[in-house]
């Protein structure tokens, strides 16, 4: 029995996979993005305790570049101290699907003890 013809993927680097990718990528936008869809709006202080493995300055750099990619927007209001507001931009709620498709990819697939920290050396 001859098997069907397997029809090529051509994802040459500068295709749309891998732009895709390099904007929703790395260890903490993925998650970043899954906690905005569901709180909808988050402050910076919200965000640390809610990653608390996740670094001041790392989560300054992963917010930065999605603002800068139109995937979240930053309400900054005039008032002392300044209060700081995330939330999804329409283009970035557009990824909501593909993230949640991980998240369900990972349940059945990713076994939950392979997600604990590793323990503390004594």
């Amino acid at each position: 029995m001859s098997r069907p013809p397997r029809h090529r993927l051509d994802c040459a680097p500068g295709c749309t996979v891998e732009a895709t990718l390099g904007l929703i990528g790395g260890k903490w936008k993925g998650v970043v993005l899954y906690l905005l869809f569901e709180e909808e709006v988050l402050r910076f202080n919200e965000f640390r305790r809610r990653l608390p493995n996740l670094t001041q300055r790392m989560l300054t750099a992963q917010l930065r570049e999605m603002e800068a990619d139109g995937l979240i927007d930053r309400q900054v209001y005039a008032q002392v101290p300044p209060k700081v507001e995330y939330r999804l931009s329409a283009r970035g709620r557009t990824l909501e699907p593909v993230v949640r498709a991980l998240k369900a990819w990972g349940d059945a697939h990713i076994p939950p003890d392979s997600l604990a920290p590793p323990a503390a050396a004594a």
